[in-house]
């Protein structure tokens, strides 16, 4: 699997990055979380997504820690907006996790400027982590988010605050709305510019629900299909990003490192084909995913 530099963080991430949030379920079952995570490591991976929030995925990874921790490059998060309150909680990730640091910190899903506010403000968030990092608990520092509004409001966020990492959306099916598309562009330009390192995420988001039930435990649609896979991962990784987090489902893990492993650069005219061709089966304003046309 390729490696690409993260930014001025120096770390050579693999494409894709192990999106802990797919073992966060496991409640109860830590021998399929076992099996998910000597599948990545099978595949090379060498980079890991995690938060508080993804149910149980910090006590199932907990256990691989003493034996992985010194080879992967280890990205957790927050949701909390106050200082105290983001305090406590980088101090829950590390007795969950077993660990005494991290390797990136980051704030979780902002997504508006209200949110981003709040963890900038005196007292906010970003205290605390500025303070994680001055105590060697982390040496790198980012900002995460989805939504239509997330790429402007990460690049205000690199305005404010020197980050070293963003991770936003970044799919074939959102990048039809254009709006999206320039906001993204403008963050791309500029995280290339201060040499941030860019995480994508929703790799294969093709869609909302539209009610229907949950054929996979993720808030949107994804690919199923490996052609399909193929097609959104590739379009995804030949954008300038340098890694993406895999989904949270666990029954398509295996598809998306397949099509990792076999990842070809796509001219010009291929990713706009792709772009073109997406029919979202219902729209999802959450990711900003228009309806199909």
């Amino acid at each position: 699997m390729e490696n690409r530099r993260l930014g001025r963080t120096g770390h050579l991430s693999t494409v894709v990055t192990f999106g802990a949030i797919a073992i966060g379920k496991q409640e109860d079952d830590q021998e399929a979380a076992d099996r998910a995570v000597e599948l990545v490591l099978r595949h090379g991976v060498n980079h890991i997504d995690i938060a508080p929030g993804y149910g149980v995925a910090m006590e199932r990874l907990a256990p691989w820690m003493p034996e992985i921790r010194h080879r992967v490059f280890l990205g957790a998060k927050t949701g909390k907006r106050t200082r105290d309150e983001a305090w406590t909680n980088i101090e829950e990730c590390m007795k969950r996790l077993g660990v005494d640091g991290f390797d990136l910190f980051q704030h979780h899903s902002i997504g508006t400027m209200e949110e981003l506010d709040k963890i900038t403000a005196p007292g906010g968030a970003l205290e605390a982590l500025i303070e994680l990092r001055e105590q060697g608990g982390t040496k790198w520092l980012g900002i995460t988010g989805h939504g239509p509004d997330a790429p402007t409001v990460h690049l205000e966020a690199l305005r404010r605050f020197d980050f070293d990492t963003v991770m936003f959306p970044v799919s074939a099916t959102i990048f039809r709305n254009a709006d999206y598309r320039r906001s993204a562009e403008a963050l791309f330009a500029e995280a290339m510019r201060k040499d941030v390192g860019v995480q994508a995420i929703k790799m294969l988001a093709r869609g909302g629900w539209g009610g229907r039930e949950r054929e996979h435990p993720v808030w949107y649609d994804p690919h199923r299909e490996q052609q399909e896979i193929d097609s959104a991962l590739w379009w995804q990784l030949s954008q300038p990003i340098h890694t993406a987090p895999s989904t949270g489902s666990l029954a398509l893990l295996p598809k998306i490192l397949n099509a990792a492993e076999r990842f070809r650069p796509l001219g010009q005219s291929e990713q706009r084909e792709i772009v073109d061709s997406q029919r979202p089966p219902y729209p999802e304003p959450g990711l900003g995913i228009l309806p199909a046309t």
